[in-house]
């Protein structure tokens, strides 16, 4: 105790110091160590809603900054608002902080860029065009190893009311990428005689790299000692010497640091906290992967596999599927054409999987929040598809041929495993903007076992799409009982047309969805712009010419409507609170409220091109008995939209074991959430109840 007091005076003594101007001229800077700027990821915010602000802050080489609770030593930083009429701010947000021991006096400090972000609300009544001038006053500490200095200084930035373009996505998302999450879940503390405990509820499954408590509450264990770490089960138990205020505190706020940059907001209460089990060392036990277990890998894989085989159901898919079975009934008894035709197809879907695979790994590897389909969340990507699908849609109905599309070319043609490939490859591409039943766990799972592991799992996602017309060309019998070739094949092709059709209608609202009615109008004019010199080309097809004319025209239109399509959404895209069952825009922090409140919470996450998501919400979501059952219990429902891509959605799906949407999770008073299955019933529905 006495060597506990020892480092409290000198603690406070460093603290005074501090505060004084500093006295040796030669390691004081001629203006601030920490540099510090006043960022916003809109310059525009829309007046009703909230967007995200930054105090960047930029130590110098050999200079730090401090946490919320700076420790042993250092003073919190300070920040005063100037806020226009009708705008609010709410508490700023840290990022998972370092250690820094001088002397025996533990510091929780930054090194190197970083920032603290915060959550501004625009009130309904403020008018586009009003000028929003934020302004701050800010006192902060800036330290070497040998000096502090106390800084200070005004920050500001003048933002309009308006359409909510986001101009910074990128700094935002990193920023956002060294924020902890909210455990989700109350931890528990005692005081077992000079020692606190802590028990953290963290998966016996989830990896954890150098674990290290940091307190928020003050004085309620020593800051400098060792802190002894070990998981019991799905538990993580933190064992310290306790401080003065330890005893008598009620509850106690920290982080637990799981990992580089990574780490658990939490609350603790007094309660009974296990034992200590294995000891969890300061050195990394693990690289944020599970162990890939043969039983996790063939779990994973099974579902893959399942749930590729259902992607053949989607609307954009059976249309070229019936048609390559189809084309199987023409091929007679060519057995080896067949399979080789039917193996270029499997190619073709299962290099798109391992691409979209890799480029997602790739992404997150980077620090990106991406998730399956994280390439529908770009308009550009959307429109493509658009003027693709509506391509082929036209094809499917006769205005021009293409064979290894439409699946009338013979499988004796030199270019018939070429064309069965690319077909492959086009099924997949327009088959997996969502994850449905089996898919959810196996593609989570992908995210977080080894890489090679994970390649795997995709590669068994093209497997199971590709399996029903592997299984039509390797087993004759089946083959057999496919109808006859004759002229009703031609008519069953342009029928195939109309939800090609439908899919490309649908892209479109997705684009309107992304870009607004601009957007759209650009994606039907360049369809019908495709669609003019298709015709053309059709027609230079029945008069015996050569139709590749038409495709230069086909060609620049698609890379001009490419190149000028709006990137950015505005203020109504992408919208999706409200609804039958009147959500509201999901947030942690607002999750958080209604959960401290006791009340049950419905959240879902959707987005515009997810058609299980749609399917759900026009179901049964939607239904008078779910509606009616939601206000008798009194449970919240809140919305998170995927349709744009959002970093905080993406981590938070991460958190759940999911990588794309749907996702939909029941809170109920107490406990964990539970997660529902992705095809939703309105039985299921009305039994949730706190």
């Amino acid at each position: 105790m006495r060597f506990s007091l020892l480092k409290t005076v000198i603690a406070a003594i460093a603290a005074f110091f501090c505060l004084l101007p500093a006295v040796a001229p030669a390691q004081v800077p001629r203006a601030n160590a920490i540099q510090t700027a006043l960022l916003a990821e809109t310059r525009a915010p829309v007046p009703g809603r909230a967007f995200t602000i930054a105090i960047r802050m930029r130590p110098d080489e050999g200079w730090h900054g401090y946490w919320l609770n700076p420790g042993e030593a250092g003073i919190p930083d300070r920040f005063e608002w100037d806020l226009p009429a009708g705008v609010s701010i709410g508490e700023l947000r840290y990022p998972v902080p370092e250690r820094l021991s001088i002397a025996g006096i533990m510091n929780y400090i930054y090194h190197g860029e970083y920032a603290l972000l915060a959550e501004v609300t625009l009130d309904e009544s403020i008018a586009p065009g009003t000028a929003l001038p934020i302004r701050a006053q800010g006192q902060w500490l800036a330290c070497t190893d040998e000096i502090c200095v106390p800084e200070g200084g005004s920050l500001g930035i003048d933002l309009v009311a308006g359409s909510g373009a986001i101009s910074d996505a990128e700094i935002f998302d990193g920023y956002r990428a060294n924020l902890p999450r909210p455990l989700g879940s109350e931890a528990m503390f005692e005081v077992a005689g000079d020692t606190l405990r802590l028990g953290i509820p963290f998966p016996e499954t989830a990896s954890v790299s150098a674990p290290y408590f940091f307190s928020r509450t003050d004085r309620v264990l020593d800051y400098s000692a060792e802190q002894r770490i070990s998981r019991n089960g799905d538990m993580i138990v933190v064992e310290v010497p306790a401080e003065s205020d330890a005893g008598a505190a009620e509850r106690i706020e920290g982080l637990i640091k799981i990992g580089e940059h990574n780490g658990l907001m939490l609350a603790a209460l007094p309660g009974d906290v296990p034992a200590a089990g294995t000891p969890i060392s300061g050195e990394p036990v693990g690289s944020g992967v599970m162990s890939a277990d043969i039983g996790t890998v063939l779990f994973a894989l099974g579902g893959a596999i399942l749930g590729g085989m259902l992607l053949n159901i989607l609307p954009c898919v059976f249309p070229i599927l019936s048609l390559k079975a189809l084309s199987l009934a023409k091929a007679g008894g060519e057995e080896r054409a067949v399979r080789r035709d039917a193996l270029a197809y499997t190619a073709g879907v299962i290099t798109v999987c391992l691409g979209l695979g890799a480029a997602l790994l790739a992404l997150r590897a980077g620090g990106s929040a991406a998730g399956w389909a994280f390439q529908l969340q770009d308009p550009r990507m959307i429109l493509f598809l658009l003027l693709l699908v509506t391509a082929i849609a036209l094809n499917l109905a006769g205005l021009f041929e293409v064979p290894s599309v439409s699946g009338g070319g013979r499988f004796a043609d030199r270019d018939g495993a070429t064309g069965s490939f690319f077909t492959g490859a086009l099924a997949a591409f327009v088959a997996t903007p969502c994850t449905g039943p089996f898919m959810a766990a196996a593609l989570g799972a992908a995210l977080v076992v080894p890489t090679i592991v994970a390649m795997a799992i995709f590669a068994g996602l093209g497997l199971g799409l590709a399996l029903p017309f592997l299984v039509l060309a390797y087993v004759p019998a089946l083959r057999a009982k496919l109808p006859k070739p004759g002229p009703w094949m031609e008519r069953f092709r342009h029928l195939m047309s109309v939800p090609m059709f439908l899919t490309a209608l649908a892209l479109g609202w997705v684009l309107g969805r992304q870009t607004g009615v601009n957007g759209m109008t650009l994606g039907i004019a360049a369809a019908l712009g495709i669609a003019l010199m298709l015709w053309w080309a059709g027609s230079r097809q029945v008069a015996g010419k050569r139709a590749w004319l038409p495709i230069v025209p086909a060609l620049v239109v698609t890379l001009a409507a490419l190149a000028v399509v709006p990137t950015s959404s505005p203020a109504q895209a992408g919208a999706s609170e409200g609804g039958a069952l009147s959500a509201e825009t999901f947030s942690e922090e607002r999750l958080s409220e209604l959960r401290a409140e006791g009340r049950p919470v419905f959240v879902y996450f959707t987005a515009d091109w997810c058609i299980t998501c749609k399917a759900n919400e026009a179901g049964a979501m939607s239904r008078q008995a779910v509606i009616a059952h939601f206000e008798a219990e009194d449970i919240a429902v809140m919305v998170g939209d995927w349709t744009s891509g959002d970093p905080v959605i993406g981590r938070f799906l991460e958190s759940h074991g999911r990588s794309g949407v749907p996702l939909y999770l029941f809170y109920g008073a107490e406990g964990e959430p539970e997660i529902l299955p992705q095809i939703l019933t309105v039985g299921m529905l009305t039994e949730l109840s706190s």
